[in-house]
């Protein structure tokens, strides 16, 4: 691979510049000092921002691009949406699933998306999206790394020969086990399939990611059940809880001890603004509940939470183009992170964070780590989430695999044209006269 040089580089948390070498698809060093670059020796990044390649840590690929399919979903909530999906993947076959994921994946490297982990349902005795979706993994892995979730949409106690089906889809190739308790049909079943999906996945040297406790009954708990299985089974760092969403509502005794067990078992957790934002309080009458989890509690404890997007145009989630930034945007003002370095915390969450969450080795801006890098069109972290600021340039392991060309914005002021970039000017300050 050709060797690149990034020349003037504004990495996360520094102020300063710096440079960084790639060597055969590695990160040589890194000087923090600007440099001068002759035409054609290097990459000038002009002061803007630049990452380690983003994580995309929850998404649902093999449901992507399928909203109004076979109807929309028309009250919005979480349970109409599995319904619908229901109805879905009658018609689902691996060309339906290729063809929409390809689109998707194509969406996420132009966003600086890299690494992915994707639910996929194997509620299907064929486990045709599963297939369908493995068969993407080996097509697509010289531009985008997949890990792929065995996910029991319907549930895996309620479901006909669910624990088979999951077991089936591990011995497929599935990398990570999933669950979904709180839409078990008791909650004695809920607590059987968190303690099925952890067993197997212990069995099988997998990752665990379950779809936990996510509605608005505060009555919800399967989490601490998750947390004592990782601690039983000594599977510490192994496991991921996501959504959590009925944390908001427990009160805050039981939270702060459960925060606690959760620190303990080295539980991963993601959050999904976009999704949650829009599906949870539906059963609320002023006040409605933002139905989150609670982040920051969980992050000043020293738990690892990272971001996610969950959702693409689908039965949950009618919007989105696959970018981080849309989350980080939305939980910056959900969950009230707009303090100075609460949104660079964001920042860690859509990269950093996830890649601890999926084991990525050799991940980051260090010497020795692999050269997957974003370049963002914006200068800091802030400007970058404010602005959803356009990835200038996509790096995969050395090599250029995406750029945008921004695009340059005119206002016809007083009689002549101007550009606006939407970057404060500094304003002078007049100083009173006498």
């Amino acid at each position: 691979m050709a060797d690149l040089l990034i020349a003037n580089a504004r990495l996360p948390r520094n102020a300063g510049l710096s440079t960084v070498r790639i060597e055969s698809g590695r990160i040589r060093d890194v000087t923090d000092q600007p440099e001068r670059v002759a035409a054609g020796q290097a990459l000038d990044a002009e002061g803007k921002l630049l990452t380690p390649a983003l994580v995309e840590p929850h998404i649902h690929l093999d449901a992507v691009l399928t909203v109004g399919q076979p109807r929309h979903n028309l009250s919005g909530s979480l349970f109409e949406g599995i319904a619908i999906w229901g109805e879905r993947v009658k018609s689902l076959s691996a060309d339906d699933v290729h063809d929409r994921v390809a689109q998707v994946l194509r969406w996420q490297v132009a966003n600086g998306v890299l690494f992915v982990r994707s639910h996929v349902d194997v509620c299907d005795p064929q486990l045709t999206a599963l297939r369908a979706m493995l068969e993407v993994k080996r097509e697509f892995a010289d531009r985008i790394q997949l890990q792929l979730v065995a996910f029991p949409q319907q549930g895996i106690q309620s479901f006909p020969d669910g624990e088979a089906l999951m077991r089936r889809a591990v011995e497929l190739g599935a990398d990570v086990v999933g669950g979904i308790p709180h839409f078990e049909l008791t909650r004695e079943y809920g607590e059987q399939s968190v303690k099925f999906a952890v067993a197997l996945a212990d069995e099988f040297g997998k990752q665990v990611d379950i779809h936990c406790d996510e509605t608005d009954d505060e009555h919800s708990r399967f989490l601490e059940v998750l947390a004592a299985e990782t601690i039983r089974l000594h599977m510490e760092g192994r496991v991921t809880a996501s959504h959590t969403t009925a944390m908001h509502s427990y009160n805050n005794a039981y939270a702060g001890r459960l925060i606690v067990n959760l620190r303990r078992a080295g539980m991963q957790m993601v959050t999904n603004p976009l999704d949650n934002a829009v599906l949870q309080g539906r059963f609320d009458h002023y006040p409605i509940r933002r139905g989150h989890t609670r982040v920051k509690e969980l992050l000043a404890a020293g738990v690892n939470v990272c971001l996610g997007h969950d959702s693409v145009m689908d039965p949950w989630y009618p919007l989105g183009k696959a970018d981080p930034l849309q989350a980080a945007f939305t939980l910056a003002h959900y969950g009230q992170m707009s303090g100075y370095e609460e949104i660079r915390t964001l920042f860690d969450m859509i990269t950093v964070n996830g890649a601890r969450a999926l084991g990525l080795p050799d991940y980051g801006l260090e010497p020795g780590c692999r050269a997957n890098l974003v370049l963002f069109d914006a200068a800091t972290e802030s400007d970058a989430i404010r602005l959803m600021a356009p990835r200038r340039l996509v790096i995969r392991d050395g090599t250029i695999v995406a750029r945008t060309e921004p695009a340059r914005t005119v206002v016809n002021w007083e009689g002549r044209d101007e550009p606006v970039d939407f970057m404060p000017v500094p304003i002078k300050v007049r100083q009173p006269i006498g």
